[in-house]
């Protein structure tokens, strides 16, 4: 037992180590695909499973959800822990299109750690893209990041990566990136006070 805590704390001391890391060196948090960190993840995460999918063709419609094949199967996913502008609130084309901007640096081949079914059906998880240089964009962590997204702090409690998003969106807001250049209204409250109007 003493051993497993001992892995498990180095494996969460070097990760956090690489964050910090990552964002002073470009604000891109990667990892190595081919080496140990992805076996970090799978250990991290045991009930886990690590995936490989491609994006379903013009199936990104807002900057926390999309759509995925493998051979005869299509998920409909939708992002752990974070939540984009609505399309039809201010930054919601552009959370949109940075997200199909990240995804493009994979070619549309993403990495899926699956975490639950949402009460929609969707696959919520966490996303990574691998880029040229045989490593890893963490999507989620990405859009809040950059300041496309929210840390969805209600939701996120499953998420591995859900320490990383409230630091993540510490920097964006303190740097006014994206929504964080105005007085942004989260979206959860944009689609609270849809429902109302609809009634």
């Amino acid at each position: 037992m003493k051993i497993k805590t001992l892995v498990n704390g180095s494996i969460l001391f070097i990760g956090l180590g690489l964050t910090a890391y990552s964002w002073l060196n470009g604000y891109r948090v990667r990892f190595n695909i081919e080496d140990v960190a992805v076996d970090a993840v799978e250990e991290q995460q045991p009930q886990q499973k690590f995936e490989r999918w491609q994006l379903k063709k013009n199936s990104i419609y807002d900057g926390d959800t999309l759509r995925v094949t493998r051979e005869n199967e299509e998920l409909k996913i939708r992002f752990c822990g974070i939540d984009a502008p609505e399309k039809k609130m201010p930054m919601g084309i552009e959370a949109r299109d940075h997200l199909r901007s990240l995804v493009d640096i994979g070619n549309g081949e993403l990495l899926l750690v699956p975490v639950e079914k949402d009460r929609y059906g969707r696959t919520v998880a966490e996303l990574y893209v691998q880029d040229r240089k045989n490593s890893a964009i963490p999507l989620n962590l990405q859009m809040v990041r950059d300041g496309y997204a929210w840390h969805y702090q209600q939701y996120s409690a499953n998420c591995p990566s859900h320490e990383q998003f409230a630091i993540a969106q510490k920097l964006a807001q303190s740097e006014r990136l994206g929504i964080w250049k105005g007085n942004p209204q989260p979206p959860w409250e944009f689609r609270r006070k849809a429902k109302k109007a609809k009634k």
